[in-house]
């Protein structure tokens, strides 16, 4: 008899069928949402760590550092006394980044990185920058998300954008968790990925594929070097209220991309939960986007899902605007 079938048993006059048919019902929900929801609520009622302290580390390295998510990074980094080596695009925002840094934390050390993630050379520039220091604690924040029909845009953009999302975290990772490990310290890595990389994204496609690729490396990475001292993150932050929203590589109108705008978060509040997590768990999912794609994604199989949306996103109107205008 079927748990269905167990759990009707009080109809035929088996009450005990019934209740263990309901038990079995309950454990199996625990095991798809409750563990998901116990550990979520543990480690978000924990408090934040001191990387510093946490590590004995005198140095912090933030991709993408000059605004938004990393920016914040940089800031609270620095509130722990740790000092901060920021990369980010050769422009009047890690100028900025760099010189408010400076002001508010005389006593920290910063070091600017321009560098762009996007084309060969930026790892050579990273260790020219950081040959004489440990760092200990890596953010490999930098991405960016092109929007609009995968077969309408240019390879050398598409290699680009693989290049930043994903490559760059991979070299970057292995530069410094190799030092880390050869040096017998201790440490993090953490991974900005998205949302969008739980479920299947129509018109991000790229974006969400990376952010997927560092959610599953980070995950294999953990299994290897947690041992060692060395802890790694994967962050599923749901959209955030900063200037991600307005990249020029950004060419698609998304309805569905301006819906979830609508429940953006200031990148302010994402660092803290980010501390709460590091070494307590491997993924975390920020805010209520992150959370529903996670939830739905334990109902509805994915396959089932992709299918779906493969027979009826042509009906659909970012489908369908985006086919006129391009």
């Amino acid at each position: 008899m079927g748990l269905l079938g167990a759990a009707l048993g009080v109809l035929d006059g088996r009450p005990w069928l019934g209740l263990l048919g309901w038990g079995l019902l309950g454990l199996l929900g625990f095991l798809v949402f409750g563990l998901y929801v116990l550990h979520l609520a543990v480690v978000h009622f924990l408090p934040p760590q001191d990387l510093r302290r946490r590590y004995g580390a005198e140095w912090a390295l933030v991709t993408g550092g000059s605004s938004g998510i990393g920016r914040s990074l940089c800031f609270r980094l620095a509130e722990q006394g740790l000092n901060v080596v920021v990369v980010a695009l050769a422009d009047d925002l890690l100028d900025k980044t760099a010189a408010d840094l400076a002001a508010k934390f005389p006593e920290r050390q910063f070091r600017k990185v321009p560098a762009n993630l996007g084309k060969p050379g930026y790892l050579e520039a990273i260790d020219r920058a950081t040959k004489d220091l440990d760092v200990q604690v890596v953010f490999n924040n930098a991405g960016y998300m092109p929007s609009g029909f995968f077969v309408k845009m240019t390879l050398p953009s598409l290699m680009a954008n693989l290049e930043c999302n994903l490559t760059s975290a991979v070299q970057i990772t292995h530069h410094f968790t190799t030092k880390m490990v050869e040096g017998g310290l201790p440490g993090c890595v953490c991974f900005t990925s998205s949302a969008a990389a739980l479920m299947p994204s129509p018109l991000s496609i790229q974006y969400a594929a990376t952010k997927c690729f560092l959610s599953s490396f980070a995950s294999s990475l953990a299994t290897e070097v947690t041992s060692k001292g060395i802890d790694v993150l994967a962050v599923h932050p749901s959209p955030v209220a900063s200037n991600f929203y307005s990249n020029k590589e950004q060419k698609a109108k998304m309805d569905a991309l301006d819906f979830f705008q609508g429940f953006a978060i200031s990148p302010d509040k994402l660092p803290d939960e980010i501390l709460r997590a590091i070494g307590r768990t491997v993924y975390t999912d920020i805010g209520p986007t992150a959370y529903s794609f996670r939830l739905m994604m334990k109902v509805v199989d994915y396959n089932f899902l992709a299918t779906l949306m493969s027979k009826i996103a042509h009906h659909l109107p970012d489908y369908k605007r985006n086919s006129v205008e391009d």
